[in-house]
């Protein structure tokens, strides 16, 4: 946010469950955790901006990784193949009105050699991160092809993100 002139009153990471619903599609994983993270956030009277991104490797919604196996077989799914990165973002303003945008990047990695991936866990980069990698490190050299947003990629898709705060008047055109 501070890279489009925001800075936000607060952050709050809202407590919700974010297990995919059974044969729930990337998109609507994403649309409902971006709502559900908006609805969850006490704050009446005020603007609440909300995402979630999702890595997906076709129907397959890969994890934030937690563990080093879950980053490496994040990696290994992902490894000389194109994969969608889906980021929801949902704005409730004041007087309750939701919009929001949905945002599809579509990226492909090089096929990884096994030295790649592991000097890339050792790297701790992966932790926490949609698919077990952060584009805006080390992995950016995984990434063969890219279509769309880089900043969808990174987790926020700023252009649009703009567009729901200017459709709100609290961004200036």
């Amino acid at each position: 946010l501070a890279q489009i002139g925001i800075v936000p009153d607060r952050v709050v990471a809202p407590e919700i469950d974010e297990t995919p619903t059974r044969d729930e599609p990337p998109r609507d994983h994403a649309v409902r955790m971006a709502r559900a993270k908006a609805a969850a956030v006490d704050a009446p009277g005020c603007l609440v901006l909300a995402a979630d991104t999702v890595v997906a490797a076709g129907r397959r919604i890969l994890p934030k990784a937690e563990t080093e196996a879950e980053a490496r077989h994040c990696l290994g799914l992902l490894s000389g193949r194109r994969h969608r990165v889906l980021t929801a973002v949902v704005l409730l303003s004041a007087a309750g009105r939701r919009s929001e945008r949905l945002v599809t990047s579509i990226v492909a990695f090089a096929r990884l050699t096994a030295p790649q991936i592991e000097a890339y866990l050792a790297s701790g980069e992966w932790r926490g991160k949609a698919g077990g990698y952060a584009i805006q490190g080390s992995a950016a050299s995984f990434v063969r092809f890219l279509s769309g947003s880089y900043s969808n990629v990174v987790g926020l898709p700023l252009f649009e993100t703009a567009q729901l705060l200017r459709g709100a008047s609290w961004l200036r055109p």
